[in-house]
């Protein structure tokens, strides 16, 4: 078993256990994002009223918005080859990175569990067994999966990437077969607040990766180019994500109610009955596999990267690993089971909160990396709360806290409406000053605070030590 499960969690990869190239980044997000929370998103836009010309444009610039910002964060991965929020110490201190961590964990488990609703209606047909036991097979095998590691969520994004897009071109050519393409975009009314709520919705969808994005790419080569990854990962999650998103506007514009009572069954109809139908609740189970794996993989690292910075422990047992699989698996599918009746209303204003609290971290993130320290960390000091990065980092904090706050008058969400959201006319703008006043505030307070910052990557493999660290002692 130990040569087949990951060994590896929150600790650095060494550069003999490096492998592989850029382009995987392309499979993986391309199988992540060919799915059918992906068409969802891509429908809600027209759901709650915008037309499906402009809800096209509206998502495909979102998702290249937030897909830069997304793939700005996956290239950190080769270079510091460390999972993505583990960077943050560099920027909030050892400890006072739980502040994000904690959103991003309640990120994790919605995810998996609005995954988990989906999923599990295509498992429940498939094996006519029903959505509630089709939900809990389906958090198990991705609870096996998430398990393995690595290597196994790669293979999985290469077959994803591979028959969920020959599944989309087959069903794109059915729906195409039942609607008239000129008469769906024949309305091109323009709103400014429908067409901007689109692009929220993409962009929300591309920056809820950027916590995670670099834990699929630590383990290239640390001389891959920061470009190629940069690119290949923007292509694959931009070009997966519009192709589902389209579709899903397409299919909401041409059927109305009928897809939105019954998301997966209106999908799996376009294609027929029979094995047709059978192959396409399996395409369903398998794009939803693909991304669910993502998100309980970065979930337990999440937890562990939370708990470990109290305990100064940077390594994890497998007994451990599994346990912490098994928590957020358990408290998704808890989530999924209760949600299922509700899933599409909730869905939309949990995709907008998700922007809300990840735009800051983003901006913060990429500033600090590529502007004040210039990719160079100390990367042993990342698990010493008594090291150059200290416990807790109260100016990234503040920073942080303003982010978010300076969003709340911008935001528009069915439980919440901002003060200023009436003047733009109901347009929703709060992602947009969520990345600008933190970047700008934080590279104001950072700028020459630099005192921290080595003066060359630090990456504790010149001496054979960690140095700025405990000695490892495994976490169980």
């Amino acid at each position: 078993m130990t040569g087949v499960v990951e060994q590896r969690s929150i600790d650095v990869v060494p550069d003999a256990e490096r492998h592989g190239n850029a382009f995987s980044q392309f499979t993986l997000w391309l199988g992540a994002n060919l799915q059918i929370t992906a068409v969802v998103t891509g429908a809600l836009a027209v759901v709650f009223g915008a037309d499906a010309f402009w809800s096209i444009i509206g998502l495909l610039l979102g998702n290249l918005l937030g897909g830069a910002v997304m793939a700005l964060h996956s290239a950190q991965g080769p270079r510091l080859g460390l999972p993505q929020m583990i960077s943050s110490r560099a920027q909030f201190g050892v400890r006072g990175a739980v502040v994000p961590l904690a959103l991003v964990i309640v990120m994790y488990v919605g995810f998996f569990a609005s995954g988990s609703v989906l999923a599990g209606q295509a498992v429940g047909e498939l094996t006519h067994l029903g959505d509630t036991t089709g939900i809990v097979i389906f958090a198990l095998v991705t609870a096996a999966t998430t398990l393995v590691g690595y290597r196994l969520i790669h293979t999985l994004g290469r077959v994803a990437s591979i028959v969920c897009a020959l599944a989309f071109v087959y069903l794109g050519i059915r729906l195409l077969q039942r609607a008239d393409l000129t008469t769906l975009l024949a309305d091109r009314s323009f709103h400014l607040p429908l067409f901007l709520l689109a692009v929220s919705l993409s962009a929300s969808w591309q920056l809820a990766f950027g916590p995670y994005v670099a834990d699929y790419s630590r383990y290239l080569p640390r001389t891959t180019s920061p470009r190629a990854t940069f690119w290949w990962t923007l292509g694959g999650s931009a070009l997966g994500s519009q192709w589902s998103m389209t579709f899903g506007a397409l299919a909401a514009a041409a059927a109305g109610s009928a897809f939105v009572d019954n998301q997966v069954g209106y999908v799996v109809g376009l294609g027929g009955a029979g094995l047709a139908a059978s192959f396409l609740y399996f395409v369903i189970a398998l794009g939803k596999l693909t991304v669910n794996v993502l998100n309980t993989y970065g979930g337990f690292m999440s937890v562990v990267t939370g708990i470990s910075g109290f305990r100064r422990q940077r390594e994890l047992s497998t007994r451990a690993r599994a346990a912490y699989i098994a928590g957020i698996m358990i408290a998704g599918t808890t989530v999924a089971l209760l949600g299922k009746d509700s899933f599409l209303s909730s869905f939309k204003d949990f995709l907008l909160f998700l922007l809300t609290a990840f735009t800051p971290w983003s901006a913060i993130n990429l500033v600090d990396y590529y502007l004040i320290a210039k990719e160079r960390y100390d990367l042993p000091a990342l698990s010493d709360p008594h090291g150059r990065y200290g416990a807790w980092r109260v100016k990234a904090l503040v920073v942080y806290g303003t982010g978010l706050l300076a969003q709340l008058p911008f935001l528009a969400t069915s439980f919440y409406t901002g003060p200023l959201v009436a003047p733009l006319g109901g347009t929703d703008i709060s992602w947009i000053v969520g990345l600008v006043v933190p970047a700008a505030l934080y590279w104001l307070a950072a700028r020459r605070d630099t005192a921290h910052v080595p003066d060359r990557m630090i990456t504790g493999a010149e001496t054979g030590t960690r140095t700025g660290s405990p000695s490892p002692t495994p976490m169980s």
